[in-house]
């Protein structure tokens, strides 16, 4: 198994190109795989049943975690099958397993969990957040407004470099998942905090190795998704945002305004780099509960009793 595993994994990285956070979370979920079977003496593919599959899932469903103790979400548990499932199918794909013992084990149900948008007011406050008379927060100030003004992807944004930029035209250029490249606008505000970055921010943090990243941390360095999220933290806390605030929740709150001030959930699909328009559609969701909630609180034949 050890074998086919990482066979499968060197396919993933080469020929699929998945991203390095990707890769790893599909090895750590794999790793867990492997020890269960090891568990059980199991050390040939040959030998695994879709009743070894179950159990491992329900393995995993009963596990905890922390000093909590949490039980492991759906989400995890879907996630963990997910990766045993392309495991087989690629064995069987290579010739190296005859039939495919994961193919009929069922995922759990997984709960409809809505994306969280902030309010716009807060957005406003937090985007205002960093010092701009520091080129540290000039670059936070430009990474903010670039997060939720292109609505990108914390990997996308980490991985830019200043000529992905087309400030004339306003737009920037992204690298997404699958290596599917898109280009994105940039609002004039995106565009104002970026120039004002890279005339009197990226040159004090830049040194003399600096390479092409857009956004550097203290030693010129390229910024990481790490130390995105402590920035993004910090200023939430400074702009007095009390719910909890993420580096993607910027990403949902980009896509849930839009639908909201009209846009065809098409254009927001291509903005966001969705394979499939159906992952899109989930904002629609959101924007209709947000419309339900005006309506009940402003049409009189719609108000609660008591609600006068």
């Amino acid at each position: 198994m050890r074998t086919c595993v990482e066979r499968f994994l060197d396919h993933l990285a080469v020929e699929r190109g998945v991203s390095p956070n990707t890769l790893a979370a599909y090895r750590r979920d794999l790793a867990r795989y492997e020890a269960f079977l090891r568990g059980r003496s199991i050390v040939d593919a040959d030998a695994i049943s879709p009743r070894t599959v179950r159990s491992f899932l329900a393995s995993v469903s009963a596990a905890r975690y922390g000093p909590e103790q949490t039980p492991y979400a759906a989400s995890s548990v879907a996630r963990t099958l997910s990766a045993v499932r392309s495991l087989h199918r690629f064995l069987v794909r290579e010739g190296l397993l005859e039939h495919d013992p994961a193919r009929g084990v069922r995922r759990p149900r997984l709960p409809r969990a809505l994306p969280r948008a902030l309010e716009v007011e807060a957005i406003v406050r937090l985007l205002e957040a960093p010092d701009r008379r520091s080129p540290t927060g000039l670059r936070d100030r430009a990474m903010l407004e670039v997060l939720y003004g292109a609505g990108l992807r914390i990997s996308e944004l980490t991985a830019l470099d200043v000529d992905d930029l087309d400030l004339e035209d306003g737009a920037v250029r992204v690298l997404g998942k699958g290596g599917r490249e898109r280009e994105v606008p940039l609002g004039r505000a995106a565009v104002r905090a970026v120039r004002e970055y890279l005339a009197r921010g990226r040159p004090a943090l830049a040194r003399p190795r600096t390479r092409g990243a857009l956004f550097l941390n203290a030693r010129g360095g390229r910024l990481t998704r790490q130390s995105c999220a402590r920035l993004l933290g910090r200023y939430a806390v400074r702009a007095g945002i009390t719910e909890p605030v993420t580096l993607h929740g910027l990403r949902h709150s980009f896509a849930t305004h839009l639908l909201e001030g009209g846009a065809d959930v098409r254009v927001v699909q291509e903005l966001l780099g969705h394979a499939s328009v159906a992952t899109t559609q989930v904002y629609t969701l959101v924007t209709r509960d947000h419309l339900r909630e005006a309506y009940e609180s402003a049409h009189p034949r719609a108000r609660r009793r008591g609600g006068r």
